[in-house]
């Protein structure tokens, strides 16, 4: 028996094959200190049962994205929203692999639900000195996702359509020293402890959206202003 595939996936599908751009500076690679070969896992999905509160015409109102809060104790953007992810390891066949791996760890998720749908330009991190790869996937087949406690402290399924309404966006303006770094950021719900998503998470989930063509209109003038650690 065959099942038609639900239209956010048909979506995601057309944008990976047709391309679509990054939102995000990226600086230049260092000659001396090769960075290491790191992957997130941009999650899909649509067979939760937490509706969103917000109406977005462009997506279903079951369609969520898989989002981590990321330890205190972690070295790089400690307590950050983020995606699931991390360095690659010697027995990981490919970019992809990677992801599910470091997803597993952290969220409990089961790898065999997922359907890969593709991966994005390699995105180089400079205050981290990781190559990190975007890989995209469809949760087919669900499985239950905890945090693990030492990576992640939340693990969380956020609606799109509540992240895409103009209510939740906005630029994220963090000033230190002489320089100025601005960047597409998404306000959680409250339900989601109302947490900012900005940083390297929050352009490039605003890069997905744009690239499939799910945003709506949202003021460029809003902006979240952050405190340096």
């Amino acid at each position: 028996m065959t099942t038609s595939r639900p239209e956010a996936r048909i979506q995601l599908e057309d944008a990976l094959t047709r391309g679509f751009d990054i939102n995000f500076s990226i600086p230049k690679k260092p000659s001396d200190v090769p960075p290491r070969n790191s992957a997130v896992l941009i999650l899909f999905g649509e067979l939760d049962d937490v509706p969103a509160d917000a109406q977005i015409s462009a997506v279903s109102d079951g369609l969520d994205v898989l989002l981590t809060r990321r330890s205190a104790n972690m070295r790089h953007h400690p307590g950050q929203i983020a995606f699931p992810g991390g360095g690659a390891e010697a027995g990981d066949r490919d970019e992809a692999a990677t992801a599910l791996r470091e997803a597993n760890e952290e969220t409990g998720l089961d790898p065999a639900g997922v359907d890969v749908l593709g991966s994005l330009p390699a995105i180089y991190m400079e205050v981290s000195n990781n190559l990190v790869t975007p890989v995209i996937g469809w949760w087919r087949e669900t499985s239950a996702v905890r945090a693990d406690g030492t990576e992640s402290n939340e693990v969380m399924r956020v609606p799109v359509a509540d992240l895409l309404t103009p209510e939740a966006r906005g630029v994220s303006v963090l000033r230190h020293k002489s320089m100025t770094f601005r960047g597409a950021a998404f306000e959680l719900p409250a339900r989601f402890g109302g947490d900012l998503v900005w940083g390297f998470t929050g352009m490039l989930l605003s890069s997905v959206l744009d690239g499939v063509g799910w945003t709506v209109p949202w003021s460029r003038e809003r902006e979240f202003p952050l405190q340096p650690r």
